[in-house]
């Protein structure tokens, strides 16, 4: 569980120092993309992304475009967020028998790894599962970011009280994403995960730090993203329950 802990830790690391990378100023510069001339990241994730914001924000706006954006994003990414999901309640379903587990062996940390990886091997859990719609948000994360100098749309845009291509200047939308970061991983099941609860206060010092420093439709993509996936779980969270106590019963 702590190589699980380690490698999600540095993921979040690496996205944040490659994202650091890109030299947040006050204001992103516009910088139009030629496919034709492009390499394989601009041209195959950044480009589109550009394209999709600049589309359909001449229908809607740049503010909602960013939500529309943000849904299809997430509808994606699915199979992987209930993949999550199942590996969450496969996990919260087993820390009884882990909670033994580490009283047993206490002493003897490698008899207790083995133990362990029985025991998910037994209730066929993987305790990677849930790291990988993390892992898979980091690089989309950047290149959105990338994208948002090349949307003409996006760019210099305004939304609300804020001027999409730099960041909050009162701090209420790096709240918002710390916020809902939490609580989206409250609703997750994160804080009855003992091995993951840490996340619950690293992620949101995280989100927050980039929504301080980064463009204002950068977090509010994180925002979007946070609510539209709280109002998924709750949709198909209670499948997962039923089909829990269902098979408990």
């Amino acid at each position: 569980m702590r190589r699980r802990r380690v490698i999600v830790a540095l993921v979040l690391i690496v996205a944040v120092l490659a994202m650091a990378g890109c030299s947040p100023a006050s204001q992103v510069q516009y910088k139009p993309i030629d496919p034709d001339k492009a390499g394989f990241w601009q041209k195959y994730f950044v480009y589109p992304l550009a394209y999709t914001l600049d589309e359909v924000s001449k229908s809607i706006g740049a503010g909602l475009a960013i939500l529309v954006v943000t849904v299809g994003i997430r509808l994606i990414l699915l199979p992987l967020t209930l993949k999550q999901m199942k590996s969450s309640k496969a996990m919260q379903a087993i820390q009884p028998e882990m909670t033994k587990l580490r009283e047993k062996y206490k002493n003897n940390q490698q008899k207790m790894q083995e133990e362990t990886m029985k025991l998910f091997q037994k209730h066929n859990v993987n305790p990677l599962a849930g790291c990988l719609p993390i892992i898979v948000q980091m690089p989309i994360l950047i290149a959105f970011y990338q994208a948002l100098s090349s949307s003409g749309e996006v760019h210099g845009a305004s939304f609300l009280w804020l001027h999409l291509s730099a960041s909050d200047p009162y701090y209420i939308l790096p709240i918002l994403a710390a916020v809902t970061t939490f609580l989206q991983s409250m609703v997750m099941g994160m804080g009855d995960n003992p091995q993951a609860r840490a996340f619950l206060f690293i992620m949101p010092i995280m989100i927050f730090v980039l929504a301080f420093n980064f463009p204002a439709a950068l977090a509010l993509y994180w925002v979007y993203g946070n609510l539209f996936t709280m109002i998924q779980y709750y949709f198909i969270g209670d499948k997962f329950k039923a089909k829990r106590e269902g098979a408990a019963g």
